[in-house]
């Protein structure tokens, strides 16, 4: 495989000489694939270029270094579009000036997918192609914790993985739908805009529809859910009224939902959750939250001192128990907190003692750890080894 120089501005590109009647554009498709690079990038009158993870420069998300083979002609780019277009999107390319689609590379079964955005800018032909990729991770591998694989054992309700854009949220969910995958003959469902891990079935059968492609939108997509015969479902991002009612009717007729929310911590993701519906709705939706949310998992990326490890997720766990049940139905989310700091030995963990686990494992230093804590004062005193008193909240 090609070894990328990390202080190079320019990549030498692992070009393949193209075989008979094959895209031009596949050229580039592999050498991102050879550089395990995450996304492609084509512009005209400008070389290519790839974003690399662990390349400084890049912010999170890693640099873009431009490849070897200099500028990119508008009029080849165009060509390299038309030979990857069926008809239908062709006209809706001509007609909309830009083109969202997957495509394949590799032989069916065994294909690397990209999912490629096409657009004009300044009169001129861009790609931006993100790699999808088929190496997922284990919990310990992220580094996330053991309780994860406790949530996954549910038979039926929601679980939520709450945190910004860019938290890791995906390939955490993509670590437990695989957890599921490997250990039982299940049938799990996919709804994701868009697709960001591809699954391989072992003991699950796993179907996958990507938003603008497979289906037109997570509405319809919910809509002929319950005809599919799932056990367990994945919901890309819950982020209107009908998709959460569809995702907890799943729940409450016996399926396992999994779903991502915008949300900083258990309390806010149920306060997102109410938010989207309207006041009149808000009671009943906490008696549905009451009885079949399982749990949150709240995370965000920090920067790691350890070598081989660039990043590394801080979580919060919240799993439903009878106490949080019981500050759900009586509207008192600020003391959810509480329940979580009290229930460390039932798998839940709270970002302070998160944090304090991954300081003292040697992943993170004390000044980001205090960066990354909603209470530094709280996080100082637990690497003293000294825990705050928990109110009475089952009283």
């Amino acid at each position: 495989m090609a070894e990328i120089d990390q202080a190079a501005e320019v990549i030498e590109a692992p070009f393949e000489a193209p075989t008979a009647n094959e895209p031009m554009l596949n050229k580039w498709f592999k050498a991102v694939i050879k550089l395990k690079a995450s996304d492609l990038h084509l512009k005209a009158d400008f070389p290519a270029a790839v974003r690399v993870k662990g390349v400084s420069g890049g912010r999170s998300k890693g640099a873009l270094r431009a490849l070897t083979g200099g500028p990119l002609a508008d009029s080849l780019l165009r060509k390299g579009l038309m030979e990857l277009l069926n008809p239908k999107q062709k006209a809706l390319f001509e007609d909309k000036g830009a083109i969202d689609f997957a495509y394949d590379v590799g032989p069916p079964g065994d294909a690397d997918r990209f999912r490629v955005n096409a657009f004009l800018q300044r009169g001129k032909l861009s790609f931006a192609a993100r790699r999808v990729t088929r190496e997922i991770r284990r919990f310990e591998e992220l580094y996330l914790p053991e309780t994860l694989s406790q949530v996954c054992e549910f038979r039926e309700g929601v679980v939520l993985l709450a945190g910004v854009t860019g938290s890791g949220k995906s390939t955490t969910i993509a670590a437990m739908i695989d957890w599921i995958n490997e250990r039982e003959a299940v049938h799990i469902v996919t709804l994701e805009d868009p697709i960001e891990y591809l699954f391989s079935d072992k003991q699950a059968r796993i179907n996958q529809r990507e938003i603008g492609i497979d289906c037109p939108t997570f509405h319809d997509g919910l809509k002929y859910l319950m005809r599919e015969d799932p056990d367990i479902v994945l919901v890309g991002e819950m982020r209107d009224l009908e998709t959460f009612a569809a995702a907890i009717h799943a729940a409450e007729t016996g399926h396992l939902v999994f779903g991502t929310i915008h949300a900083s911590s258990s309390a806010q993701t149920i306060s997102r959750i109410l938010d989207l519906f309207p006041e009149t709705e808000r009671r009943a939706m906490r008696q549905a939250l009451e009885f079949n949310l399982k749990a949150v998992i709240c995370q965000k990326l920090i920067k790691s001192i350890h070598p081989k490890t660039p990043v590394v997720p801080t979580v919060e766990v919240m799993i439903s128990n009878p106490s949080v049940r019981k500050l759900i139905r009586e509207e008192r989310d600020n003391e959810l907190i509480d329940v979580i700091r009290s229930c460390y030995a039932d798998g839940m963990v709270d970002f302070t003692e998160n944090l304090r686990r991954l300081v003292e494992t040697g992943y993170i230093d004390h000044a980001t750890a205090y960066a990354a804590s909603p209470n530094p004062n709280e996080l100082k005193m637990a690497l003293k080894g000294i825990r705050s008193g928990q109110s009475a909240i089952l009283g």
